[in-house]
């Protein structure tokens, strides 16, 4: 109980209590926020990889899509390859010019 003042010792008593309630639960209400924040910084972090997701998605849906589309137009390639091997030219040409370039060095 409170010393003798002015205001009625019931009154001081009363504040008292509820100053010691409102200190003994700041800790608590601390921890709850820290919490909280700890609780809505995963939920973004989730949402962060979702988004990193379903770019990630986007991105090999797009290169299958222009493999795709390089495979499509192989033909012109194959046919290039094919005139090479009638022409006669390509592996034994290099061949011919690798041979006049080793004879220049030992000459």
């Amino acid at each position: 109980m409170a010393s003798n003042t002015p205001v009625n010792s019931q009154i001081t008593d009363a504040v008292t209590q509820t100053n010691v309630t409102v200190v003994a639960g700041a800790p608590a209400m601390a921890m709850g926020s820290i919490y909280q924040t700890m609780a809505h910084s995963t939920g973004i972090l989730m949402q962060n990889a979702v988004a990193a997701t379903q770019q990630q998605n986007a991105l090999s849906q797009a290169a299958a899509n222009q493999g795709v589309m390089q495979i499509y137009s192989l033909d012109t390639t194959a046919v290039a390859g094919a005139s090479e091997k009638v022409g006669q030219t390509g592996l034994p040409d290099n061949m011919s010019g690798l041979l006049t370039v080793l004879k220049a060095f030992r000459g």
